[in-house]
């Protein structure tokens, strides 16, 4: 795209683009259409990213020579001359701290919280899968009358590769519904899964917001011991994905428009959403 069909000038503009695979596409095609609107004059730009591309390398491990690209896309995404970026589930809080500019980083925890109420799961223990997860998992089992809450303790060998080590609390005849921001090659979840089923789980069950799903992710939550697992349409279902029976897609589509409805009205949007 290199110019707008429509005229934007004195506009309140939102530009509507999860980065997710190909993120370079996505992510050019997103500051290309930011910048055609600048350029036309528009009164404001809200860079609206249900999904935030690059938000994993977030710092620079040390004695490491890399890049710190969560920074450098939240440079570009000022430059190209957006006003606000509307987000949900940053992997890591502080990367609002790389924009110059406000962000809201809001939460898909009211939408999964509504269908695990829907589900009316029977002796329900929450589980966080490591040990960063666990504020999110006790927020939600807070609002699960105040469900149990395990914890699943794990070291990581090499990149994308996890081994399950031991889990914290007691999940024996229980159904598990464990949660997190996001699911890419899916080995950590359903290693996840088949430990907490070794130790007696009856169901175990996973509420995802991001469903990256690269390479043989859905190949190998098929075959795993996983009984259901949520996501959300902050990244579009690839078509194996959308076959895979154990998948289940919910809609942030209602929440992220009554946001940018308060966005663009000025109003408080803190109290639609739960961390």
């Amino acid at each position: 795209m290199s110019s707008l069909m429509e005229g934007v000038r004195g506009k309140h503009v939102c530009v509507i683009q999860p980065t997710s695979p190909p993120a370079n596409d996505t992510l050019m095609e997103l500051l290309v259409m930011c910048d055609a609107c600048r350029r036309a004059s528009a009164a404001s730009i809200t860079a609206v990213m249900p999904y935030f591309g690059y938000s994993r390398q977030d710092r620079r491990p040390r004695a490491t020579r890399s890049a710190i690209t969560a920074k450098l896309v939240a440079n570009m995404i000022s430059t190209a001359g957006v006003n606000r970026l509307l987000t949900v589930d940053l992997h890591a809080d502080q990367i609002q701290g790389f924009f110059d500019i406000p962000v809201d980083n809001v939460y898909a925890s009211p939408v999964l919280l509504g269908d695990a109420w829907k589900q009316k799961y029977q002796d329900m223990v929450v589980v966080s899968p490591d040990v960063g997860g666990v504020v999110r998992a006790r927020a939600l089992a807070k609002r699960l009358d105040d469900a149990e809450l395990a914890i699943i303790d794990k070291r990581r060998p090499r990149p994308n590769e996890s081994k399950v080590m031991n889990i914290i609390g007691e999940v024996a005849g229980k159904t598990c519904v464990m949660i997190d921001d996001l699911v890419d090659t899916a080995g950590t979840l359903c290693q996840a899964a088949q430990a907490l089923k070794d130790e007696g789980a009856k169901k175990v069950v996973a509420y995802i917001t991001h469903a990256v799903l690269s390479g043989n992710a859905v190949e190998r939550i098929s075959g795993s011991v996983l009984d259901e697992i949520v996501v959300t349409d902050t990244i579009p279902l690839r078509e194996d994905a959308k076959k895979c029976r154990k998948i289940r897609q919910l809609s942030v589509s209602g929440l992220l428009a009554e946001t940018i409805r308060r966005i663009l009205d000025e109003e408080s949007v803190s109290s639609l959403y739960i961390d």
